[in-house]
């Protein structure tokens, strides 16, 4: 429960992949709760931070071990930052060794327009290079693209048997995948269809 007069110190922590470990982020702080997203950070649509942005309240501190674990996109963390700091909650980002406030001075709106614009843009060359990767080893031959989700024969079985009405869900379940894949293999209609 919030004590009144008394603000929280809420942490958010986000990793790009399941099995990237995330508690080396805030590891040490005094947090009152935390909220852990295993997601891209390409975008503001992640379960956690919705969740932490409708509990977070104003007096609370939103701590971040860094700006690019908030945002990769330098609008988002700025609109992020500013909307956060409008409603009374103070924003620290640890690796940067900055507060925001909401009474920031210029200089400190400036830090932050700067080094988000270095988290997006080391984004966009890490894509930039998995793409260069990517086709150098298309034409080497050496990339053959994702291993499909089921066989071809699978693939015609699962949808004679969605066409017949079975339970979606049972399909995936049966067949160790995602409802979304099922999906997939129906939009696209073809046995061999690309998951």
């Amino acid at each position: 429960m919030r004590k009144a007069g008394k603000g929280f110190h809420i942490g958010y922590v986000r990793v790009s992949a399941v099995d990237q470990n995330e508690l080396r982020q805030l590891d040490g702080l005094e947090l009152d709760r935390t909220f852990t997203d295993k997601a891209s950070g390409k975008d503001v649509n992640r379960p956690q931070l919705e969740l932490l942005l409708s509990f977070i309240r104003e007096g609370d501190t939103l701590v971040c071990h860094s700006m690019d674990r908030l945002g990769r996109n330098l609008d988002d963390l700025r609109k992020l930052v500013l909307d956060l700091t409008g409603r009374g909650v103070h924003v620290q980002f640890i690796k940067e060794n900055l507060v925001f406030t909401g009474e920031d001075s210029p200089m400190a709106n400036l830090l932050l327009s700067v080094m988000g614009a270095f988290a997006q843009f080391e984004r966009e060359l890490i894509r930039e290079r998995q793409r260069e990767g990517i086709a150098l080893a298309k034409k080497r031959g050496a990339y053959v693209g994702r291993k499909r989700s089921l066989s071809p024969v699978q693939a015609s079985a699962l949808l004679k048997r969605v066409a017949a009405g079975e339970p979606k869900t049972l399909l995936a379940q049966e067949l160790g995948v995602t409802r979304d894949t099922i999906y997939r293999y129906i939009g696209r209609g073809e046995p061999g269809a690309q998951t």
